[in-house]
């Protein structure tokens, strides 16, 4: 009991999400999706340990190789 104050809030609230439309800044959009894309952080770590993997894999498969 007691959960139709709830509901109707709900209700409210979808209703008002649904039908609000707030004016689109094309401009700002046009900007933002142009914009050159951001330093990578990761690729730099990856590269920075890329030849200690290339390493460890070679030597995983040369055992796997000795083992068959």
């Amino acid at each position: 009991m007691g959960r139709g104050r709830q509901k109707a809030k709900h209700t409210k609230v979808a209703r008002e999400l649904k039908y609000f439309s707030p004016n689109t800044d094309y401009n700002a959009l046009e900007r933002e999706l142009t914009t050159s894309s951001p330093h990578d952080e990761y690729s730099e770590e990856a590269s920075k340990w890329a030849e200690y993997s290339a390493d460890d894999d070679d030597t995983y498969v040369a055992e796997d190789e000795q083992r068959a």
